[in-house]
């Protein structure tokens, strides 16, 4: 299962409406996709908040009295002597009105604050692709050591030339490359190997002008690191410190 099948099924898993021959190969993708696992928990976190007593209020007696009594006066009718059955079934239905918006409110504002802005899903898509890499023996299309070799190979297959570089002087050698995919659009992936850590680095086009090499926040325990160059954008992501991670980027930003 990937993540565009497992996206409808989220819900109707999260409310315990799934079917139960889909619920085992659900689970194991949200086990393995911290992508879709975090949308598993921002529906947890919606279902919660609906639930939460502490929404549910009643606006105080006498604040109710004091309304009551400035419409009357507006509208120049005499204070009643008694409530009416009418006028309490009005207080229920305006409370419970009241309630009801306060519930409407409260959920949107917390699908809202749990919702990953658009740069939090593009970094967890990051990562689950350089897990699904280790994960799924997929991490080369084309093995080879050879710049010349995998440069050539993406031709036809996408619709940009990826810059590709060889950076084993600097103790990163790249050993092959494949076609990924982000946001439903093919990007290219380089593999490097940094003693037995891999590397992925995802390049793709983008607007933007040069940016030097900046880390992100740590995904899953993945370190990321991003920046632009000659119109293309490039994240690192893997389980390398920080550090060696950063030391890789500034090797490809000033290799020729």
């Amino acid at each position: 299962m990937n993540c565009e099948q497992a996206s409808p099924l989220i819900q109707p898993y999260a409310d315990g409406e799934l079917d139960a021959a889909r619920i085992p190969e659900l689970e194991r993708h949200l086990r393995d996709c911290p992508a879709c696992a975090q949308a598993r928990r921002n529906q947890q976190n919606l279902k919660k908040a609906f639930k939460n007593e502490a929404l549910f209020f009643a606006a105080p007696a006498e604040l109710r009295r004091n309304l009551e009594r400035e419409l009357r006066a507006q509208a120049g009718r005499a204070p009643e002597p008694k409530p009416s059955r009418w006028r309490w079934s009005w207080n229920w239905l305006n409370t419970a009105s009241v309630s009801f918006a306060t519930v409407c409110l409260a959920g949107l504002l917390a699908l809202a604050f749990n919702r990953p802005s658009a740069r939090q899903q593009l970094e967890q898509e990051l990562v689950s692709g350089h897990i699904r890499s280790l994960m799924a023996d997929h991490a080369l299309d084309v093995v080879s050591t050879d710049q010349h070799t995998i440069k050539p190979w993406f031709d036809g297959k996408l619709t940009f030339a990826p810059p590709v570089k060889d950076l084993a002087a600097q103790e990163f050698p790249l050993v092959g490359g494949r076609l990924d995919y982000l946001g439903g659009k093919p990007v290219a992936a380089l593999v490097f190997h940094r003693h037995k850590h891999v590397i992925n680095l995802f390049i793709w086009p983008a607007p933007d002008s040069d940016t030097a090499p900046a880390a992100a926040a740590p995904h899953a325990g993945y370190q990321l690191i991003h920046w632009t160059r000659a119109g293309m954008t490039c994240w690192a992501v893997s389980d390398l410190n920080a550090r060696e991670l950063l030391a890789f980027a500034q090797a490809w930003t000033s290799a020729p």
